[in-house]
């Protein structure tokens, strides 16, 4: 599952930078350079995380924070700045920041930061996303996508396992081997169909490669419902 989040930076080198750096970890990012225009897109709940220079030209990256917070931005937002003073820092976080990174910062060191922040905020989800047996839907909120029956046995099977990585062999045995003619690389055909159906919208989850161990269910597990 791709992460959107939004960068607000005026520095087109620093932006640029960014933008391919997060793509190598799995993000999808967008840029913004205006604190006018940056505040719609943080308020619009498109993002699921976004990055804020304390210097915008002449705009306040710390004031355009407090008003997105103020018109009931809800997502996790890491401040950049070089100003490294602890009243710096005391101000951003007071903003609404939640988490306030001094350049020049190891691109790692970014990257860990959000996401402990995006899994703070996964857990404060009101509810996790449901699976439905009888319609073989999986849905949180207003999203909503069909599985087959196959993708459905296979996420349901997941789903139960928790946070324990299930051997692809395991997995085979259980759902295929029955059927003889199939080998075990149809699992990995199967996690493939349920990860690019899981990237249609956000549902608090994702399947999970654990080297050498399996796949397993990384988020916050669906409930699992029989009706």
């Amino acid at each position: 599952m791709t992460s959107r989040l939004l960068i607000v930076e005026d520095d087109p080198e620093i932006t640029s930078a960014l933008v391919r750096g997060l793509a190598l970890h799995g993000y999808e990012a967008e840029a913004e350079n205006r604190a006018d225009r940056a505040l719609s897109r943080l308020t619009a709940g498109i993002y699921s995380g976004a990055i804020v220079d304390v210097m915008l030209g002449s705009d306040s990256g710390v004031e355009l924070v407090r008003t997105a917070r103020a018109h009931g931005a809800t997502l996790p937002i890491l401040m950049l700045s070089a100003l490294s003073g602890v009243e710096d820092r005391a101000t951003g976080l007071a903003a609404g920041a939640d988490d306030y990174v001094v350049k020049p910062f190891h691109f790692d060191e970014l990257v860990a930061r959000l996401r402990v922040q995006e899994h703070r905020a996964l857990a404060q989800r009101v509810s996790p996303a449901r699976l439905i047996r009888t319609s073989r839907r999986l849905e949180m909120g207003p999203d909503s996508v069909t599985l087959t029956e196959r993708e459905f046995d296979l996420l349901a099977l997941l789903i139960r396992s928790g946070e324990d990585p299930q051997p692809r062999s395991q997995l085979h045995a259980t759902l295929w081997a029955a059927e003889g003619a199939s080998t075990e690389n149809v699992v990995d055909v199967y996690v493939g169909y349920l990860r690019r159906k899981l990237e249609t919208a956000d549902f608090g989850f994702e399947i999970k490669t654990v080297r050498n161990r399996g796949f397993c269910i990384s988020g916050r597990r669906p409930e699992l419902l029989e009706s």
